[in-house]
This record gives C-alpha cells, structure tokens and sequence, in this order.
C-alpha cells in the first residue's frame, strides 16, 4: 500500500483511504452503503470528521454521482459540553 491508501479518514473507526476506495469500486455502493460497510462515519463523533472525504471518494469512485445523490448525514452531540464539565471540574 502507497502512503496514499494508508492515510486513515475516519479517526474514530480507523477507516484507511484504500479500504474506502477499494470498497467504493468493488461494490459500487452509496454512501450509507459504504458507511456500513466500512463503519466511517460511525464512530464517536458521527462522521463530523470524514463524512466530507467519503462524500468525494464516493463522486470519484462511482460513475454518474453527484454531491446530491449522497445522503451521508452527520449526527451532532445531543447538547454541547465543556472539558470541564466532562472532567468534573467547575
């Protein structure tokens, strides 16, 4: 594998660029397809981090796709919370 294929997209999951593209052209899928497949986008921060480079492996990798095709959503946090509240600090 190229420095390419082992840079890692989604840092929850630890999904590499080449398993999404190699995943994306073996199956030809959707982006939810792919997200089940793979699990980027499923992991603690909901795809706020890589759902954007899946969006655009997905238009490279599938022929006739476009942004608007792609119903990759992201899930924000319930409610905002602090470091500290977290931590129990106040």
């Amino acid at each position: 594998m190229t420095n390419m294929e082992n840079m890692v997209i989604c840092r929850c999951e630890e999904v590499t660029y080449g398993q999404l593209i190699s995943t994306a052209n073996q199956h030809q899928c959707t982006a939810r397809e792919l997200k089940l497949r793979t699990r980027a986008g499923m992991g603690f921060c909901g795809g706020r981090t890589c759902r954007i480079s899946v969006d655009k492996i997905i238009e490279s990798a599938v022929p006739h796709t476009t942004a608007g095709d792609i119903p990759l959503k992201y899930q924000p946090p319930v409610r905002p919370m602090t470091f500290g509240a977290v931590g129990g600090k106040k």
